[in-house]
This record gives structure tokens, sequence and C-alpha cells, in this order.
């Protein structure tokens, strides 16, 4: 009975497909921590969604290339600290196009939109993952680097408004929000304005932040993001997020999108 078990399964691994997938996953994660027969001996009606809804519908949606749906997965799952699906999902990014150096600048930039303690959850994950796969400081941007340029207008304008509601207060936010985030870190340039923008964005959704959510979902429809990419974002999220997460982002993407030109 077991040989007949193994030669189904090695038959099964025979057929798929050469292109790493989730749904073609045997475990969730790239280590055997946890299998989707572990998940079925405990809710079999949760590994069927999540072979049949998430894995086999979701992912597959056209709305959204997979590189940007691992990106954004990604940034979901480091704002909220979720680490079990990590090891899987950093190996899906990289075979679906995300370059160990833009991993590299999303886990560094969440760790200003997330906080520094989950930013090193990651680093203790990804390591291992890098390190699986060869990947060495060659690949990784460097501690300094050639700035993007900067729109010195609407900084100046963002800059004038925040010290005007804060500065008072709190200097030392206004300070390092203008030094350090809007002109440094948002400037590195090996995770493009685009991306960075979605990463931004999905965190603040998948953490239930809305508050900042219209100029951060401006600012990647700004550099491209079409409006039907930002509303699959939001739909991908609701199976990493939740749902009461993304209905309290959608009345705010709503009003974005309505007050953007058409």
């Amino acid at each position: 009975m077991k040989l007949h078990s193994a030669v189904i399964a090695l038959l099964l691994l025979m057929a798929m497909p050469s292109a790493r997938t989730e749904e073609t996953a045997t475990m969730i994660g790239s280590k055997p921590m946890l299998t989707y027969e572990d998940v079925r001996k405990v809710t079999p009606a949760l590994e069927a969604y999540t072979r049949d809804r998430l894995l086999g519908d979701v992912w597959k949606r056209p709305g959204l290339s997979p590189r940007d749906r691992s990106i954004v997965t990604l940034a979901a799952l480091i704002a909220r600290n979720q680490t079990i699906e990590m090891p899987y999902h950093f190996d899906l990014a990289l075979d679906n196009g995300v370059k160990p150096r833009e991993i590299s600048e999303m886990i560094t930039h969440l760790a200003f939109y997330a906080g520094w303690a989950n930013a090193m959850a990651v680093v203790a994950i990804a390591k291992d993952v890098f390190a699986a796969r060869h990947i060495g400081a060659d690949q990784l941007p460097a501690v300094s680097v050639t700035p993007l340029p900067i729109d010195e207008a609407a900084e100046a304008t963002r800059a004038t408004s925040v010290e005007a509601q804060f500065g008072a207060l709190f200097p030392g936010v206004v300070q390092y929000t203008a030094e350090v985030l809007f002109r440094d870190l948002w400037l590195r340039p090996d995770l493009a304005p685009r991306d960075r923008s979605l990463v931004t964005v999905s965190a603040l959704i998948a953490n239930g932040q809305t508050a900042q959510l219209t100029p951060h979902l401006n600012k990647p429809m700004d550099n491209g993001l079409t409006q039907a990419q930002a509303a699959e974002v939001i739909t991908h999220l609701a199976f990493y997020a939740g749902w009461p997460n993304v209905f309290s982002a959608m009345p705010v993407a709503k009003d974005v999108f309505a007050k953007r030109p058409h």
C-alpha cells in the first residue's frame, strides 16, 4: 500500500510543470514544516479552499502578474510578521522574477513601514533561502547608492504640510520623515518607485492602516499601476490580510479612483 502511494506521488510529481507555482507545491513553506496533509487533518475545508480558491483561482487571475502577486504577498506577510509561509513565498517570488536585490530592498523598506523587529524576523528566514540559492553580496543592493531624482516641489509641499501639522509637537518624527524616508529610503534605486509604492500600499492594507492609504495609493498609480491592477491588489489581499482589512480599504481606494483624472 505504501509503495502504491509512493508510485502515485512520483507520477504526480513527474506530471507537474517545471515552473514553480504555489498550486504545485507539496508543502506550505520551502521546508516540510506544514504540509497540505497536515492542514487536511486539522481543517479539511481550509485545505480545499487553499487548493481550489487561493491557489487554483486567485493566483491565476490575469489582472495582476505573478511577479506583482509575489510582491504583494511578501509585503503582507512581512507587515503582519506571518513567518510560516515566508520561505515558500521567497522562493516563489524569485521564480516569478523578483530579484534578490528587490527582496532585500523590500525588507529594508518595511522596517520603516512595519517595524524594525518584523524586518529582523524576516532576515532570519530570508538568509536561509538566499544561502540555498547561492545568492551572494554581488546580487544585493549597496549601502551607499546614487539616489533617484527627487521632485523638489512636491517634496517641499509635503514637508511644509507635515511641519505645519506636527513640527511643534513631534520634531523628531518630522525630521526623520524628511531626511530618512523621503530624501533617502524612497530614492534608493534597486526597487522601482512603482514597486516600492506597491509594497507600501500592501503593508498599509494588511495592517488595517488606511489613514495614509490615499497618498500612497496615488503614488503607484502615478507611476503606472492601473486602476484595474490596484483593484486586483486589493482582491488578492483579501485572502492574505482578511476581508475586514480589505473592506476598510475599499472606500478609501474608491475615493482615490473617483478623484483621479480619467
